[in-house]
């Protein structure tokens, strides 16, 4: 094996990709082909067999458990054996496999192999590069030798051969006696290294190569000189005689004599500072923005997982301040993204200046990440992300306006257990912490909102299977009309069942279904089941059908066309549109004009009642609510429950003006016989709260009808 991939193999190439984030191979080799194309004598359709064939080596590496480098290599030697040659070949393949894993790279380790990948197969195609040298090289010494041994039988044929061989070679050929000195060299060898063949056959080996400098060099040529080594390669920066410095790659052989000392030794050159600096260019795109020319991801992560794995006797610890424009969207929907993408570069090239000794990189999208390799506590890690805000707020100039905008920063200080992955999603959970406390500000970790905020994730991530496998339940809490006290509906309340057996209630789930527009698959659920569930009441005992009240969420009125959704549920069920009772909070109700509140007239048209659900929680406000299709008012539970004579008289007066308003109003969260007592003197139609019940499976809502006072539920 040789040193290289020795090298290779102890180094970490992270894990295997995502299968079904990584395009087909035909995604890859159809583009690839088509580049290559550019710089070759063959066109695309001979080229593509080759692509085909080599993106499928792609895929197998990238995927694979365990990562083996010969694979990717082999795909570079590949091209230099179909003759692809070119350098800017190589950039090219480098750029599109990059671009082709890219997707599915979605962590620090799977980076990592996506960046392993692309190394391995450059090495690959250099290493070809130079074995095709190489052979030139043997070639060239093998000629050499010969015309030196048959010297004396054919001098002038074999002189002449060697001589056309030596000035016509492409790469440069230095022949140096044992001692290092050398005798001869050829034009391209000159012109490489800015000397006269004249001055450049009277120098020494240590006049390009001292012993100060290259130590292992040295140590080497008593093996090349006894034949213990076959040769000796060597790439390292020369100076020219100019002064400019140029990559060489150079292979050194003995030429022998018959009895194996060593007679001569052939250097043959080649310039690869073009190879050199084009890998230079490719390691840095690996780890640059384009954009903004800040460290990307995978620099920044390789940096934070150096910097936790360094040991800090002092008590220093890495931090991290993860910081997102707020509202970044609107200068890109407003004035384009070409103005959004010159403030990204504003602000980036004033957060490196401003934040300097610190590594600043940008993670993607409007997401900028400020790494602290050594913080000493959490309040230094607060004063980087208070610098961090106000660089942010700083005008920024663009096509003659002034854009101000803010940012929102997650604060994350290593506890000494997190790993790098952990840390940056803690980092990720905060900043959106932070989003929600308001904007504009930055927000420490805390262990304990991390493990909520992580719950919330996974509770939101597994809703869609849980309303495929249908494991949400819906349960009633009866309406006792307050004058005899006899149940006259139901609200429909849901429930979530999970497998383990653990049954979450709506606050724990319901605002994760409004973010997520779960709710509005959810809502329509709840809807039908109520009424089909409302249908065998009314079948069992038709003399009592209930009100149904199913509780509906602004997302459902403004994303999903509600009125044919109940009209379906309706005939579906053949349940009578003045025996459903549709809620909304008054927040949702007083904040959606337009399409909601034309939606509500339809349904108000069609018969079906409207009630505002927690009045009290919002705006209050019973003018407002005059002008609106609103037929019953359930008040918040605080109202109700409030001990102070001066809540009584707010009570008093919103049971008296709601039915000056001609609305009905229903108290929520009656909890004793008093309260229900007090209520019923003030003019409140009807109540719910576990005085009466709480919310019950449908199988148990008949025995409250006839009783709603049985307390064996």
């Amino acid at each position: 094996m040789q040193q290289a991939d020795v090298a290779a193999a102890r180094v970490d190439h992270g894990r295997a990709l995502v299968a079904h984030g990584l395009p087909t191979d035909a995604a890859l080799a159809g583009p690839w082909s088509a580049q290559l194309a550019r710089r070759s004598v063959s066109g695309a359709a001979e080229l593509r067999p080759l692509t085909d064939r080599l993106a499928a080596w792609i895929r197998e590496s990238a995927l694979a458990d365990r990562f083996d480098p010969t694979v990717p290599a082999a795909v570079g030697r590949e091209l230099i054996r179909a003759r692809l040659t070119d350098p800017a070949c190589l950039e090219t393949s480098l750029q599109l496999v990059g671009a082709h894993l890219e997707p599915a790279a979605d962590t620090a380790a799977r980076v990592r192999r996506m960046v392993a990948v692309q190394a391995a197969f450059a090495r690959g195609y250099t290493e070809a590069t130079r074995n095709q040298a190489l052979v030139e090289h043997e070639q060239v010494a093998r000629a050499a030798l010969d015309a030196r041994v048959t010297a004396e039988r054919a001098r002038r044929e074999s002189e002449s051969r060697f001589t056309a061989m030596f000035e016509s070679a492409a790469v440069g050929i230095v022949i140096f006696d044992p001692s290092g000195w050398s005798i001869e060299a050829n034009q391209a060898a000159a012109t490489m290294l800015g000397y006269s063949r004249t001055t450049l056959a009277g120098m020494a080996v240590h006049d390009f190569v001292s012993r100060e400098e290259a130590p292992e060099i040295w140590a080497e040529r008593p093996r090349l000189l006894d034949g213990s080594l076959d040769r000796l390669r060597i790439m390292r920066p020369l100076r020219r005689t100019d002064g400019a410095e140029i990559w060489v790659d150079a292979v050194v052989t003995a030429l022998r004599e018959p009895g194996g000392a060593a007679r001569l030794l052939v250097a043959v050159l080649s310039d690869v500072t073009e190879s050199r600096e084009l890998q230079d260019r490719l390691e840095y795109q690996a780890l640059h923005d384009p954009l903004t020319e800040l460290p990307n991801r995978s620099l920044f992560f390789g940096r934070l997982s150096e910097s936790i794995e360094r040991d800090a006797d002092d008590g220093a610890r890495p931090g991290v301040c993860y910081l997102d424009l707020d509202g970044f969207k609107v200068v890109n929907d407003t004035l384009g993204h070409q103005a959004g993408d010159q403030l990204l570069a504003v602000l980036a090239h004033r957060l490196q200046a401003a934040l300097e000794p610190h590594l600043v990189a940008r993670t993607g999208g409007d997401e900028f990440v400020v790494l602290v390799e050594r913080s000493a506590d959490r309040a230094e890690l607060e004063e980087i992300a208070g610098r961090a805000l106000g660089t942010v707020r700083r005008p920024v100039r663009i096509d003659g306006r002034d854009i101000v905008i803010s940012a929102s920063v997650g604060v994350v200080r290593h506890d000494g257990e997190l790993g790098p992955d952990e840390l940056m999603r803690a980092a990720d959970t905060t900043l959106y912490s932070a989003k929600r406390a308001g904007r504009g500000r930055y927000v420490l970790y805390d262990r304990e909102r991390y493990r909520s905020d992580v719950r919330r994730f996974e509770l939101s991530s597994q809703m869609p299977e849980a309303l495929r496998r249908d494991d949400f339940r819906v349960v009633y809490q009866p309406l006792v009309r307050l004058s005899d006290e006899q149940t006259v509906g139901v609200e429909a309340l849901v429930r979530w069942q999970r497998p383990d057996g653990e049954l979450l209630g709506p606050d724990r789930f319901i605002p994760l279904a409004e973010e997520t527009g779960l709710v509005v698959p959810l809502g329509r659920r709840v809807l039908d089941e109520a009424c089909r569930q409302g249908r065998l009441w009314a079948d069992a005992n038709p003399e009592q059908p209930l009100l149904i009240s199913v509780n509906v969420a602004a997302r459902q009125i403004a994303e999903s066309d509600l009125v044919a959704d109940v009209t379906a549920t309706l005939e579906r069920h053949g349940w009578e549109p003045g025996r459903l009772q549709i809620e909304l909070t008054e927040s949702d109700l007083m904040g959606s004009p337009g399409r909601p509140l034309a939606t509500l007239r339809e349904l108000d048209r069609m018969g079906v009642r409207i009630a505002i659900d927690d009045f009290g929680t919002g705006y209050s406000n019973l003018a407002y609510l005059r002008h609106l299709p609103v037929h019953v008012l359930k008040l918040a539970g605080h109202f109700v429950a409030g001990p102070a004579e001066r809540d009584d008289v707010i009570l008093r007066t919103l049971i008296s003006l709601a039915s000056a308003l001609d609305m009905e109003v229903t108290a929520e969260a009656v909890e004793t016989r008093d309260q229900a007592a007090r209520l019923r003197e003030y003019g409140c139609a009807n109540a719910q709260g576990w005085y009466y019940a709480p919310a019950v499976a449908p199988e148990r809502i008949p025995d409250l009808v006839r009783d709603p006072f049985l307390r064996d539920l």
